[in-house]
């Protein structure tokens, strides 16, 4: 026989019972709430890349391309020097030069040849050439022997080819020629004076 006690706790426990199953899940279970603060993150969401951390260098610039200097037809020749090498006029153009026409026997290219040593050592930014003829080869190398002029080039032209390629029929005759192939001669014999002015016009450009 149920006593009414009993049946108080009964009520008691449904009552209890059916309050929990209509407010759904207690707190703390997981399962998150519309008030809860934390809003869901976004499904599928693409980071951009990364800027890389530097840009490339630039290529260098392509270096200029230099023209050969274009050769007059007074260099277009070949020789040989005193000491037995070959000589290529060519190899001059694009420079300023001077050539010394002078022969063994000439007595005003022995008084200037000091002179042209001389501004041959200080001018190194010009070209001196000397050009013999009029003689024998054993009288040509005496003769830059005898004057020192052994620093300079000195070609062998017996048989007057340079003399005539330059248009040169006397010595003592000196051709001045410019980078641009342009030429002045001078009749010796050339003082100091006299050849320190033409070089000082050959180096003006």
């Amino acid at each position: 026989m149920i006593t009414i006690r009993e049946t108080r706790i009964a009520a008691v426990t449904l009552s209890a019972t059916l309050l929990l199953t209509a407010c759904g899940a207690a707190p703390g279970d997981g399962a998150a709430g519309p008030m809860d603060g934390k809003a869901p993150s976004p499904a599928g969401q693409v980071t951009a890349p990364t800027a890389p951390a530097s840009t490339p260098a630039a290529p260098p610039a392509t270096a200029p391309v230099t023209t050969p200097a274009t050769v007059p037809a007074a260099l277009k020749f070949t020789a040989t020097t005193l000491n037995g090498d070959a000589f290529h006029g060519a190899g001059l153009a694009g420079k300023p030069v001077v050539f010394w026409f002078w022969a063994p026997w000439c007595t005003k290219c022995r008084s200037e040849a000091p002179v042209v040593r001389a501004a041959a050592g200080r001018h190194k930014d010009v070209t001196f050439v000397g050009v013999a003829g009029l003689d024998t080869e054993a009288a040509m190398k005496e003769f830059v022997q005898r004057t020192g002029t052994g620093n300079i080039v000195q070609l062998s032209d017996a048989k007057g080819a340079v003399w005539t390629r330059l248009g040169v029929s006397a010595q003592s005759t000196f051709v001045f020629m410019k980078p641009d192939g342009s030429t002045e001669k001078a009749s010796g014999p050339l003082d100091e004076a006299a050849l320190t002015g033409h070089l000082r016009k050959l180096q003006a450009g």
